[in-house]
């Protein structure tokens, strides 16, 4: 009989607990309703906020504005597509200023949203505005020139002269735009080499979140003779760019270039073949535009980011410097308009 009474008491006992515990988190929580407080919250596309690719890199610019602003920041992590809208609605509830959607996927959801919610700035990372609203902002970037950036330098570092990309789905116009530029920068500078990109024939919901099926065809692709594999697709292209470490690690000369961010520092899993990354500047993009909503000169409609090669890290001394004055000599061009990538979005 006392042990019932003792198992009682300390069922109690953790619901006080908790209790007390959930106050404490509301207590060291602002009214994000406050003028006087700037609230952002980022709503992830599915994965995680961790996926070393574009949740964590859009999530990074809004930790900086917690660093550097003194903002509050909160995120949701989506897990299906249908939940776009509801995980918006959380942050828009409780009168957050900024709410950060990331991907293409979340577009619709995201401009629903800042119709309904006037007085709240949206931040869409890769979503194209077609009907510009003041509240709401598509951070995209030219991803067919950080692809052509990449396809030229795999096409000057390739010993096969078979060059390709493993990326996620072609359903995404940003990612169609990097492979388009990928191969069309291969062939610009090398006429002889074979460039092919390969899609997840998954839709939205899985596409960005397969690294098993990145690694296995990026090892098919490497079978075949392909010695430089560009992995452009979160954890899916993530799971190419370590499958071809393992090759690297085993003696053969095989190289991957990473997306998004400076994968070096994101997937040093890679690091034994990771040359570089095509570079989108998310983290600079959304905090540069968190900072314009708090001083009251946010730009509605379309936001241009930044795009780049990351430095070469252990590969700098194997790139030879004739490659380097090529890739600023096609840099330059890109961004003077006499390079053509061929992306006609």
């Amino acid at each position: 009989m006392r042990k019932w009474w003792l198992w009682v008491f300390m069922l109690l006992a953790l619901v006080v607990l908790a209790a007390c515990q959930r106050q404490q988190q509301q207590a060291g929580k602002p009214d994000c309703a406050s003028p006087d407080v700037l609230c952002v919250g980022l709503v992830t596309d599915v994965g995680k906020v961790d996926d070393k690719s574009f949740n964590q890199s859009a999530w990074e610019g809004v930790l900086k504005a917690k660093e550097e602003l003194g903002a509050y920041v909160e995120y949701i992590e989506t897990q299906d597509p249908k939940d776009y809208e509801t995980n918006i609605q959380l942050f828009a509830d409780q009168g957050y200023d900024v709410i950060v959607t990331v991907g293409f996927g979340l577009t619709e959801a995201t401009k629903k949203m800042a119709d309904k919610y006037p007085n709240i700035y949206f931040i869409g990372v890769d979503q194209f505005q077609d009907e510009p609203k003041k509240n709401l902002a598509g951070l995209i970037f030219r991803e067919d020139r950080a692809g052509f950036l990449a396809g030229a330098l795999a096409g000057m570092i390739t010993k096969t002269n078979f060059v390709v990309g493993v990326l996620g789905t072609d359903l995404v116009p940003p990612v169609k735009a990097f492979g388009t530029g990928y191969v069309n920068g291969a062939k610009y500078v090398n006429p002889d080499v074979k460039a092919q990109v390969v899609y997840h024939p998954g839709g939205l919901a899985n596409a960005f979140t397969d690294p098993e099926w990145g690694a296995s065809t990026a090892k098919q692709l490497m079978d075949q003779g392909a010695d430089v594999v560009f992995g452009a697709g979160g954890k899916t292209g993530n799971g190419a760019l370590i499958q071809v470490a393992e090759y690297a690690k085993a003696g053969k000369e095989v190289y991957c270039i990473g997306v998004d961010t400076d994968q070096w520092y994101t997937v040093p899993e890679a690091r034994p073949c990771l040359v570089t990354s095509a570079m989108k500047l998310i983290t600079p993009g959304v905090f540069e535009l968190i900072k314009l909503a708090k001083e009251g000169n946010f730009p509605g409609g379309n936001y241009y980011g930044g795009v780049g090669l990351a430095p070469f890290h252990d590969f700098e001394d194997k790139i030879p410097q004739e490659v380097k004055d090529k890739l600023a000599e096609i840099r330059k061009g890109l961004e003077d308009g006499s390079i053509d990538t061929g992306w006609n979005p």
